[in-house]
């Protein structure tokens, strides 16, 4: 028998506090998915997850009489989670699924386990581990964890039927754990009911490819989705731009240890154009914050290879040290994926590679002069103390921020003569 009982993890107090509650008075609870999986193939387990027998109501009853916190999160789809020690788990009731339409699916609470294993995607993700950590295999996960296969439960089509997500989560599935091609059926069925992916928000679409792009080598993932037309179908912008620079980049990530950054990836197979950034981050919904780090990534000029030190400073104070960064650290990965016997390419790989580290270490000066400054010496508030500012910082930058706040103090009260 195959067990996990020995994984840290399994073994931890707050998570057999819970199995214990679940599993007593004719109660079961298994753990499954995502941590019994990664432990068969030594990747590292974040979340824990428990399906078990018993109904909502009766888990949030013995909660309570434990003095476990118990947070109805999912309660129509049978999901409680259970809080304990300052760790959340979520405990959900075994079911089947009774109507599905694409998006959403009623459902109804049940005891059989072979029945909640077949309503699941996946045959690595229907894998269960018992009170005692023996691993249950009800739909034939654990060969194709062996095998690094990605394969649906039952018939391909009917699960994309049911969730159109699936699509997606098929190649972020298997960008984190297949080998090889991906399963045939699963391939042919995606590519039949990619027009289904319209139906989803854009939400549940960016976070899936947001997933996808942060494995460590997404590359043959996006290599299928663009071959079978559901990369296009989700981001059109890289019809035409192409995926070509994914593997120079995950090659230098991983000789220089940069940590896998999705909008970095993003960035990479998208046109540097920012009104379609800007209409691509809108139709997706991205965060504020991804959002503007595109926007600086396409207003950020690609910068030569030899440009100087402190026309580097000038650039990161003006644009932005984000954006800028990016537009290195992608010119790197091109100028590394060709430096093979390309003399001048090496060459371009080496001035990249000074202009990341002064960038990355760069710390954006202030300006001296603020707008008090203009007051005081007798200009009223508007328009014309930002442009004097504007001017004396334009020549403060052309100095290489060298000039003092008394030189322009003194330039500022020759303007106003």
């Amino acid at each position: 028998m195959i067990s996990v009982a020995d994984q840290p993890w399994f073994a931890d107090v707050a998570l057999q506090k819970v199995l214990a509650l679940l599993n007593s008075d004719g109660g079961e609870g298994r753990v499954v998915g995502g941590a019994v999986r990664n432990s068969l193939l030594g990747e590292p387990v974040s979340d824990v997850d428990i399906a078990t027998t018993l109904t909502p109501d009766v888990v949030t009853a013995r909660a309570m009489a434990a003095g476990i916190k118990a947070v109805p999160t999912g309660i129509d789809h049978g999901t409680v989670t259970l809080v304990v020690e300052g760790r959340p788990f979520e405990v959900t009731t075994l079911r089947r699924d009774v109507t599905t339409n694409g998006r959403h699916a009623q459902v109804a609470f049940g005891t059989d386990w072979q029945a909640d294993a077949e309503r699941r995607d996946f045959t690595i993700n229907a894998l269960y581990a018992d009170a005692q950590g023996q691993v249950i295999d009800l739909a034939g996960g654990l060969a194709d964890v062996e095998s690094g296969t990605l394969r649906f439960i039952g018939e391909a089509r009917q699960r994309i039927a049911e969730d159109h997500l699936r699509i997606l989560r098929f190649f972020r599935f298997f960008a984190w754990y297949g080998r090889g091609r991906p399963d045939a059926e699963g391939l042919r069925a995606c590519a039949a009911a990619k027009g289904d992916l319209a139906r989803l928000s854009a939400e549940r679409v960016w976070s899936e490819m947001k997933k996808l792009l942060t494995a460590p080598d997404p590359g043959r993932a996006l290599l299928w989705m663009r071959q079978v037309g559901v990369l296009t179908a989700i981001l059109p912008e890289t019809e035409k731009w192409g995926i070509d620079a994914i593997p120079g980049l995950i090659a230098t990530e991983e000789a220089l240890g940069w940590k896998p950054d999705p909008l970095l990836r993003l960035a990479a197979i998208v046109p540097d154009d920012a009104a379609r950034l800007k209409a691509m981050s809108e139709r997706l919904k991205l965060s504020r914050a991804e959002s503007d780090a595109l926007k600086q990534f396409a207003e950020a000029p690609r910068p030569a290879e030899d440009l100087s030190d402190m026309a580097l400073d000038r650039l990161l104070y003006t644009q932005g040290v984000e954006g800028v960064v990016a537009r290195l650290k992608l010119a790197l990965a091109s100028a590394r994926a060709r430096a093979q016997g390309d003399v001048k390419a090496m060459q371009a790989a080496g001035g990249y590679t000074r202009l990341l580290a002064r960038a990355q270490g760069f710390e954006r000066p202030a300006f001296p002069l603020t707008g008090g400054d203009v007051i005081s010496l007798g200009i009223a508030p508007g328009p014309q103390v930002g442009k004097l500012l504007a001017e004396l910082e334009g020549e403060w930058l052309k100095a290489n921020f060298a000039l003092s706040r008394e030189t322009l103090l003194a330039r500022l009260k020759e303007r106003l003569k």
